[in-house]
């Protein structure tokens, strides 16, 4: 099984980075894929991938949350990055207006700036949404000529929104939200078109049931495809096979 979406650099691992890892093992998770969020992120996720070189894949993006007056800098450095180091995805980028829209213009520009790093390197990207399904879709049926491929990370939409999605040949990330009693996904999941799903934590954020609240992990990828088997009526190996095969030829693993 594969975590697509992990933070497992991130300070909040910082005493017991090892442990999670092997947690995560235990369960039968043996790929771990670690997003960039900002400049700040990217020392200790390169040194997560380095420490457990079987484990751990990294991407290379800016973090809608992220961008701010200086992103043309922060976008000049962080495309630098990609001569440096092999990257599996861009990301993950997108755009995020539940905080502040301030940025917004500048949001769009850095999404679109990275979807073509993408077409040109040929590597499929990593989307963050939030409260902007409508605009990045919009944006991505603009850019889409083909060649762009990815996921909507954490996804928590609906069918029409899943399908708008997969019909511009996107993925689907699917993580704790899953599980949630009032987050309605029991009424999608059923739905969706399991040749683009994948599993997710985006940890440490969103921990599934019964961990909801505290800290998510890599490990809890599997009560994420235990919920998606029982709402598809399959057996968890299946899942975990589907899910696996689609990461796997999407990052191209």
């Amino acid at each position: 099984m594969i975590d697509t979406h992990a933070h497992i650099y991130a300070s909040e691992f910082d005493q017991d980075r090892d442990a999670v890892v092997q947690r995560a093992l235990e369960q039968g998770i043996n790929q771990i894929l670690l997003p960039n969020i900002d400049l700040d992120s990217i020392e200790p996720m390169l040194a997560t991938e380095a420490a457990y070189p079987e484990v751990c894949r990294s991407m290379m993006g800016l973090h809608p949350c992220y961008v701010d007056a200086n992103v043309n800098q922060t976008l000049e450095t962080i495309r630098a990055w990609f001569d440096k180091h092999n990257f599996i995805a861009v990301g993950e980028i997108g755009i995020d207006l539940y905080w502040d829209k301030t940025y917004r213009a500048e949001q769009e520009m850095a999404f679109v700036t990275q979807l073509n790093w993408a077409k040109e390197m040929d590597l499929p990207v990593v989307i963050h949404t939030r409260d902007s399904i409508e605009e990045t879709l919009a944006l991505l049926r603009k850019e889409q000529d083909g060649s762009l491929r990815g996921v909507f990370h954490c996804f928590g939409g609906s069918v029409e929104e899943a399908k708008a999605i997969n019909d511009l040949g996107f993925h689907l990330g699917l993580g704790g939200v899953s599980t949630f009693k009032n987050g309605g996904m029991d009424q999608v999941i059923p739905h969706l078109d399991l040749n683009y799903v994948i599993l997710e934590t985006d940890c440490p954020y969103l921990a599934p049931v019964p961990h909801r609240g505290k800290r998510n992990e890599p490990a809890y990828t599997q009560l994420v495809a235990k919920r998606v088997a029982e709402l598809r009526e399959m057996t968890i190996e299946e899942v975990d096979t589907l899910t696996t095969l689609n990461a796997k030829k999407l990052f191209n693993l």
